[in-house]
Formats: C-alpha cells, sequence, structure tokens
C-alpha cells in the first residue's frame, strides 16, 4: 500500500423507474428512490403516478339528480310566491290601500332578487381555470406550475385552489362544494351570487313567515274553550291545563279552517323550516370567508394553521367592499385572504 488513494471512475446506470417524467415541463428527473409522488424541481409541478383516470359510471345519475332539484326548488319557489300573494294579499288590501301597495312592492323586490341571485348561483359558470402553457420544458419557465397537479379528467394542469367536480365534470376554480340544489359548483365565478341568494332567500322566509303569521290570525276561527275561565291563580298545574285547553281549541278550529286558511298554516310552517336550515349555511359560509377558506380548503387545512388567516378584510375583499373602509375593521394577523 502507497498510501494513496487512487481515484476510479465509477460508471452505473440508472433504470427507467427511476428517472420519471414531470408532466409539466417534459423533463426526465433523477430520484433517490421509486417515489410515486414528486415534485420537479424546475417548473414545481408535482406528479403522482398512482393517480388515474377512473370510469365515472354515475355521472348521467347525477346530473339527472341535479337537474331535478333545480326544477323542484324552482317550483317551490314560485308556488310560494303566487300562493302567498293568493293567502296574504285580501287580508292586507282589506287594511288599507297603501299597505297593500306597500307589501305588493317590497313581495315583488324579494321575489325578484331571490329569483335572479338563484338563477346566477345556478346556471353560471362556477369557475374555469385560467390557460397556462405546460409540456415541453423550453416553454415552462421556472416555477411556473408551482405545486399545480395534473387533472386525469380534464388532461391538464391543475391549481392548488382547483379541484375537479365529477358532478360538474370539470375542473373549478377556487371550488368551494358542489351544490345540488342549485345543480352546479359554488366556485370562484358564482360564490358571490350563492350568498346572495342565501341572505335575499333568509330574508324572503322571514318577511313570508310573518305576513302568513299575521294574515293567519285575520282567517283563523273563533276559538271556543270548555274550562279556561274557571281556572283561577295560577300554579304550574293551571299553567299546563291552560296550555293543554289552549291548544286543544286551535286544534279543533283547524278543522274549519278555509283552503286560504291551510294555505297560510304551510306558508308559515315552511318558511320557517327553510329559514333555520338557510341561517345555518349561512353562518358556515361566512365563518369560512372570515378565515380565508374555502369548504374544500377548510377539510384539507391543518390544526397549526387554523386561525392563521381569520381576518374581517376577508369579508369586504369577497364582497369587492373598497379597500378604505377595511381601517374601520380590526385587524387580523392573516396572511392568506379568500382569493376570487
Amino acid at each position: 500500500m502507497t498510501g494513496k488513494i487512487r481515484e476510479e471512475q465509477v460508471v452505473s446506470t440508472i433504470s427507467e423507474d427511476h428517472q420519471p417524467t414531470c408532466w409539466g415541463c417534459g423533463l426526465r428527473l433523477i430520484l433517490q428512490s421509486c417515489a410515486t409522488v414528486f415534485k420537479c424541481g424546475w417548473c414545481g409541478a408535482i406528479t403522482n403516478k398512482n393517480l388515474t383516470k377512473r370510469k365515472d359510471k354515475f355521472y348521467s345519475y347525477r346530473r339527472f339528480r341535479d337537474r331535478c332539484f333545480v326544477s323542484v326548488l324552482l317550483l317551490f319557489m314560485l308556488f310560494f310566491i303566487c300562493g302567498g300573494v293568493w293567502a296574504v294579499y285580501p287580508v292586507v288590501f282589506s287594511i288599507s290601500y297603501f299597505t297593500g301597495i306597500l307589501h305588493s312592492t317590497m313581495t315583488a323586490i324579494l321575489s325578484v332578487t331571490s329569483i335572479s341571485t338563484f338563477s346566477l348561483s345556478a346556471f353560471k359558470c362556477a369557475g374555469s381555470p385560467h390557460s397556462i402553457l405546460w409540456g415541453s420544458y423550453p416553454v415552462v419557465g421556472k416555477g411556473d406550475l408551482d405545486n399545480y397537479t395534473f387533472c386525469h379528467y380534464c388532461s391538464k394542469p391543475k391549481s392548488p385552489r382547483t379541484h375537479h367536480c365529477r358532478s360538474c365534470g370539470m375542473c373549478i376554480l377556487d371550488m368551494d362544494h358542489h351544490c345540488p340544489f342549485i345543480g352546479n359548483c359554488v366556485g370562484a365565478s358564482n360564490h358571490r351570487y350563492f350568498i346572495c341568494f342565501l341572505i335575499s332567500a333568509i330574508i324572503s322566509t322571514i318577511y313570508a313567515s310573518i305576513m302568513a303569521a299575521y294574515a293567519g290570525l285575520h282567517v283563523w276561527p273563533p276559538l271556543t274553550y270548555k274550562s279556561l275561565g274557571h281556572l283561577n291563580g295560577f300554579t304550574s298545574n293551571l299553567a299546563l291545563r291552560a296550555v293543554k285547553e289552549i291548544a286543544i281549541a286551535f286544534l279543533s278550529s283547524a278543522v274549519h279552517l278555509s283552503a286560504r286558511g291551510l294555505v297560510l298554516v304551510y306558508l308559515f310552517v315552511a318558511s320557517a323550516s327553510v329559514q333555520i336550515g338557510l341561517a345555518i349555511l349561512l353562518w358556515q359560509q361566512l365563518c369560512f370567508i372570515y378565515e380565508g377558506k374555502t369548504y374544500l380548503s377548510n377539510l384539507k387545512s391543518s390544526r397549526e394553521d387554523a386561525d392563521g388567516g381569520r381576518d374581517c378584510r376577508n369579508l369586504l375583499r369577497f364582497f369587492g367592499c373598497p379597500c378604505s373602509a377595511s381601517r374601520y375593521l380590526p385587524a387580523g394577523n392573516s396572511k392568506k385572504s379568500h382569493k376570487k
């Protein structure tokens, strides 16, 4: 041994399994192991070799289901408006002509607003992703496809905030969720219309429940009590007996309700139940917007950054308010915003 280390040139071969091709820029990458998910060091695209296109057997069924939901909801809204006008406004106009004109104007405004915002959220494209160059190295620059993935259904790049909807059969930018009641996804292009529809529908149902209750009290048959006048004093037993007597009197008089009275009862129950469900949905949506998230991004976010994007300015950006109005709102430590 001479104590010197001889330098040797070692020639090794790399198998094809360790040289996958990036879908974004077309470059062949050398991996240390047979990784199934990797990120290109040039364009930043993420490749997952395990993802393959699956045949969707229920696409036609979901489209038919969505169309049925939209048709039923439109018919319900038209019945709600026409039934309310037929049942309520004879009572309203009997009070005074000015009162009837005032409530007719309010009904027309709420009806047009609810139907127009519903139509915009249901029939407007939810948001198709922007076209971007991909596929070859000279065209794709460094970092142009950072964190992009490849959609095997649409055969095109998919940004981090883009999701493929199997019910709509397309990629949706800033997708929140797919709503079967509007037969469409809620995304970057129609999310604002969807929130406006929820607000308009809640206001309309509150107004309808108040008017139905007011008109119902005028057309309800007189109540007949059997022993309510003989109850003296106030104890828990007497209170229960009084409530029971009033409930029996209401049910007994309901048998003699006219068709207008039955429609008023249905309008009150339906509007009260619908407004509760819509209020819960609206509160959930506003909370996600306040946090700078969507429903899908909230499902994928970790607990560590759950409080990182909360800011009242996210609500202003979402509704398109001027930036000068944000100075009057409390500022958060947000680094994220609800991008549209």
